[in-house]
């Protein structure tokens, strides 16, 4: 079994440009007892593609009793993102994002927000396809579109931390992360905030769960508005249930390919500060609404 390394070293951010933001964050919870906070800080080797979140892996299980990692799909998105963000700093605490490569090139100026604040960002495929029903060439590009645009915005590469749509995956799909030396995140547990929209069933359906489990990788959406509202209860009743948060990052950051981070370039007209703004992507789709297609994104 391959060691996981750990560290409590919290790596800086390089290229992006702005400082000061990340060094006010820092000051504002120095000396904080009264947060969430980190309890500890996990650095992982991605060589071989490991696999992490007892919903489909067991072999890797880095949490001890009473831990856990929050993780944030399908964002980054206006109004919902930046609230999360707002309570995780709140409680001077952080996550892993997972972000969709199409709401990444719309929104760069979010995902940046994301890194500057110190959270891990893996990637969640270009346009939240469905693996499982692709063919090789088709999955490798969502998958590798989606690691390029994250590169695209933040202007250097994230981690090597891959969740798949509605976590269906292919063994083929698998064995390719594996060649890539991309680790892959399920969960150990699903909010199912994607189904619920409700903040207070939201709360009620992630500590339920792990009161159940005793610790664990939980999944949520930056993307659903619900959780949004939540999560600021939700990170209260862990403080108080002497939950304690577990921060993981990469030892390396992924090798995008160049073929699609050109890809990638192309298709959004150059430089990620041209995307259009959230008024232009709001259109209709097999007639119903750019919104509706992802009320349910999981």
């Amino acid at each position: 079994m391959r060691a996981l390394q750990f560290c409590t070293l919290v790596l800086a951010i390089s290229g992006i440009a702005v400082p000061a933001l990340a060094d006010d964050l820092n000051a504002a919870c120095s000396g904080n007892a009264n947060a969430l906070g980190v309890s500890r800080t996990v650095e992982i080797d991605t060589t071989g593609g490991p696999g992490f979140g007892s919903e489909q892996f067991k072999a890797y299980d880095f949490l001890q009793p009473g831990e856990v990692v929050l993780t944030f799909d399908d964002g980054p998105w206006p109004g919902n993102t930046p609230a999360v963000l707002k309570a995780l700093r709140d409680q001077c605490t952080k996550a892993v994002f997972f972000p969709i490569g199409e709401h990444t090139l719309w929104h760069p100026e979010l995902l940046r927000e994301v890194a500057v604040a110190g959270h891990t960002i893996g990637s969640h495929t270009w346009s939240h396809a469905n693996l499982a029903k692709l063919d090789a060439n088709a999955a490798e590009a969502e998958i590798e579109k989606g690691f390029s645009a994250v590169r695209a915005a933040l202007h250097e590469p994230g981690a090597p931390f891959f969740r798949f749509p509605g976590l269906r995956s292919t063994s083929d799909e698998i064995a390719y992360l594996g060649q890539r030396n991309i680790g892959t995140f399920s969960a150990d547990f699903d909010s199912l905030d994607f189904k619920i929209h409700d903040p207070a069933r939201v709360i009620s359906s992630v500590m339920t769960k792990l009161q159940k489990n005793g610790k664990g990788i939980i999944l949520m959406h930056d993307f659903q508005h619900a959780t949004s509202i939540a999560l600021p209860e939700i990170l209260l009743q862990l403080k108080n249930g002497g939950y304690r948060i577990v921060q993981v990052k990469a030892k390396s950051p992924v090798a995008t390919l160049a073929q699609f981070d050109t890809e990638v370039a192309k298709q959004f007209g150059g430089a990620p500060s041209d995307a259009p703004p959230l008024a232009s992507v709001v259109h209709t789709l097999d007639g119903i609404t750019f919104q509706d297609r992802f009320s349910a994104i999981r």
